[in-house]
């Protein structure tokens, strides 16, 4: 079988794809990653082959000259129509629906798209995959599918907020008068499937299937058809350092606010002075993934460490808790080590996934525009001394044990595979 994957130039979303590519290609498949030529390193760091397709124009570099407002109309948050996902279905209503995919998610995937989409086609005509895999907005994918007949499915990088809106938006586009409908994802995409010799069908908004790497505990999830699949932590090229071949003296803590801010920001949702002073004359270390440029602002007390980086999977597992941005790897990776959580959420789908990880007793979640010195400290405190959210963040590290790794899932994704080409 030959497997295509694809995403726009986002390396948080790719990294969180490589473990189903290591499988699939470990189970005999071929494995081709097309991406932009800015990604092509990090694909081929992963041991995976790239194929470079179109050309370089990054979404949060045009954000950074325009502004937020441009493509998603406002500052922070889902998009729309995407932040209905989370509203109850009495909320919602086909006007927004359609004016936030026709005004602002089209902006958005059309910049992210647009350059993926040609050579994306030609190669896939040229190498005929039986299976294309794509990032959930990377549409450029069931494009390409539909232009060669081969089946394809999305791997989520979050929740499924893409799923639900598409669900409230057929919903309530049946209930309108024929003539009164209208689809703006739709006739974007048929355009492309038609320019390329297909129809559109719903699956290009959605997949012929998706697979979910979160439990039934943290998923957010619509009416499709999942396949869950066991995380597996990859943050990239990584070393483990000396200091942590030694175990700590006294209960070590996590801090990370992820990559995707650090590396294209530089800046952080929350204020890192508060919970640096959170932790000062606390009994315990702090270990804090900081950038270079903002460790010169910061007052560091005795019992922190800050470092650039640190592998996630070495880091966690000696750690007694963990204060973190709620990024879906962050969290898995954290739930896979049995370790408690601060969740400090800030927009997407992080407050969602924060109330789940709550909900679930094995963390706390303060949003990150609340968190104080005292709130952190108070939270921490709890995380450290009340037994049952270790008890509980053990329970749904079974929850995610008992799903299938990405080898065990292989055999499904080639069942789906054949049900679903027309080029096999």
């Amino acid at each position: 079988m030959r497997v295509l994957i694809t995403t726009y130039a986002e390396r948080t979303h790719f990294l969180m794809m490589v473990p189903l590519a290591w499988a699939l290609r470990t189970a005999g498949h071929e494995v081709r990653v097309a991406v932009q030529p800015k990604l092509v390193d990090t694909v081929t760091q992963a041991g995976l082959t790239a194929v470079p397709v179109g050309h370089d124009r990054d979404l949060w570099d045009l954000l950074a000259r325009t502004g937020p407002e441009h493509f998603f109309g406002k500052e922070t948050g889902w998009p729309a129509p995407y932040e209905a996902a989370e509203w109850p279905a009495e909320d919602v209503n086909w006007e927004h629906l359609r004016a936030g995919y026709r005004d602002v998610a089209l902006r958005w995937h059309k910049t992210s798209n647009l350059p993926l989409i040609p050579d994306l086609v030609a190669f896939a005509r040229q190498w005929q995959p039986d299976l294309v895999i794509w990032e959930p907005t990377t549409f450029a994918g069931p494009i390409a599918a539909k232009a060669c007949g081969a089946a394809h499915a999305r791997v989520l990088i979050g929740a499924d907020v893409f799923g639900i809106t598409r669900d409230h938006f057929l919903r309530l586009d049946r209930e309108r008068p024929a003539a009164d409908r209208a689809d703006p994802l739709g006739e974007w995409l048929g355009s492309y499937a038609r320019k390329y010799g297909a129809e559109f069908s719903e699956d290009m908004t959605t997949g012929d299937f998706t697979v979910d790497q979160l439990p039934d505990s943290l998923c957010i999830q619509g009416d499709l058809p999942y396949l869950h699949m066991r995380y597996v932590s990859y943050g990239g090229p990584a070393v483990v350092p000396k200091w942590l071949h030694e175990p700590p003296r006294r209960p070590r803590v996590a801090l990370t606010m992820g990559l995707t801010v650090t590396d294209r920001t530089g800046g952080y949702p929350v204020d890192l002075q508060d919970i640096l002073d959170a932790v000062d004359g606390l009994d315990v270390e702090l270990v804090a993934t900081v950038s270079d440029e903002a460790r010169k602002q910061l007052r560091v007390p005795e019992n922190a460490r800050l470092v650039s980086y640190v592998p996630l999977q070495a880091l966690l597992p000696t750690c007694s808790a963990a204060i973190h941005h709620t990024g879906v790897g962050t969290l898995a990776t954290a739930t896979m080590c049995g370790v408690p959580q601060l969740a400090l959420p800030w927009d997407v789908d992080q407050p969602a996934l924060a109330a789940r990880l709550a909900a679930a007793g094995a963390g706390l979640s303060i949003h990150a525009t609340e968190a104080t010195s005292e709130s952190v400290r108070e939270g921490l405190l709890r995380l450290l001394t009340e037994p049952a959210f270790t008890e509980r963040v053990a329970a749904l590290r079974d929850e995610m044990l008992a799903l299938p790794s990405p080898n065990e899932l292989v055999g499904q994704i080639e069942e789906l595979t054949r049900k679903h080409q027309t080029n096999g």
